[in-house]
């Protein structure tokens, strides 16, 4: 049996962020409307190798210096390394009718419209390796929790509490120079207010208008060694985080989650525990 909270914790929503390029720098937002596939043009681009595999931080920290931002007709990038042969930014008309690619992100097949040749040009000189731009199209599942995903890894909505950020800050101080920002997580939604961990023991959550279910502890990799302003990587926070966050031999930190009721979501929003997970 499913168990109930008996009080209702007062959170908030205190941080919205998508991604339209896939291991790109993330955008934030002050409001957007909640889609099945997550928040409003997420994952929508990715960079893929000549074979169609996908592109990411963990083999290419640099990645973390693109700064996209999509507006539904325009994908405009810059690049924050002046040291770059790079054109300092990409103004890119989205091409809706170019060749179909397949391609892979991790293990699963999807398909992506090819973004053209100057396009790929940018991004090849900016990364020094050879990739193509394409843009999501079709129908991807979930494996998990019956929702639809565009690129992103697994699930639409990544979401963590601010207080479990906090408590990590708390564990790295004396590892690290300054705290970790939240960045380093690349989440959709921050919820303050949850407490420490507590997005582990929810399943449903009723954010502003919306209500979303989280599925699975989000698993993490090297990406969140690396910051996201400067792409250097180190060996934080992902040594800490394996001394007490280790489950189901992974390292586990936030959340995913699908949206069940779509609508519209703002900063400051309220959030409210609708179902706890039982056990």
């Amino acid at each position: 049996m499913t168990a109930t909270p008996t009080a209702t914790p007062t959170a908030t929503l205190t941080e919205l962020n998508a991604y339209p390029l896939k291991s790109g720098h993330g955008t934030a937002l002050r409001s957007a409307e909640l889609t099945a596939t997550g928040l409003p043009f997420d994952r929508e681009f990715m960079l893929v190798t000549p074979e169609g595999r996908f592109l990411s931080q963990r083999e290419l920290a640099e990645m973390a210096l693109l700064r996209p931002s999509f507006d539904g007709e325009i994908l405009t990038v810059n690049g924050r390394d002046a040291e770059r042969l790079a054109p300092k930014a990409l103004s890119h008309k989205a091409v809706d009718d170019g060749e179909v690619l397949d391609v892979l992100v991790h293990r699963t097949e999807c398909r992506g419209i090819d973004q053209g040749d100057e396009a790929a040009a940018w991004f090849s000189s900016f990364l020094d390796r050879e990739c193509r731009l394409v843009r999501f199209t079709g129908h991807r599942p979930t494996s998990r929790g019956g929702g639809v995903v565009k690129f992103a890894d697994s699930h639409p909505l990544l979401v963590i509490s601010a207080e479990s950020l906090a408590d990590l800050n708390e564990r790295l101080a004396g590892r690290v120079d300054e705290p970790l920002p939240m960045n380093r997580f690349r989440p959709s939604l921050v919820i303050e207010g949850l407490g420490p961990y507590a997005e582990d023991d929810v399943r449903l959550l009723r954010v502003g208008a919306t209500v979303i279910e989280v599925v699975k502890a989000c698993a993490r990799c090297v990406i969140t060694t690396t910051d996201q302003e400067t792409g250097e990587r180190g060996r934080e926070p992902l040594r800490t985080l394996a001394s007490y966050r280790t489950r189901d031999r992974g390292i586990r930190f936030g959340v995913n989650a699908v949206p069940r009721t779509l609508g519209p979501l703002a900063v400051g929003d309220p959030v409210e525990v609708l179902e706890a997970r039982s056990g």
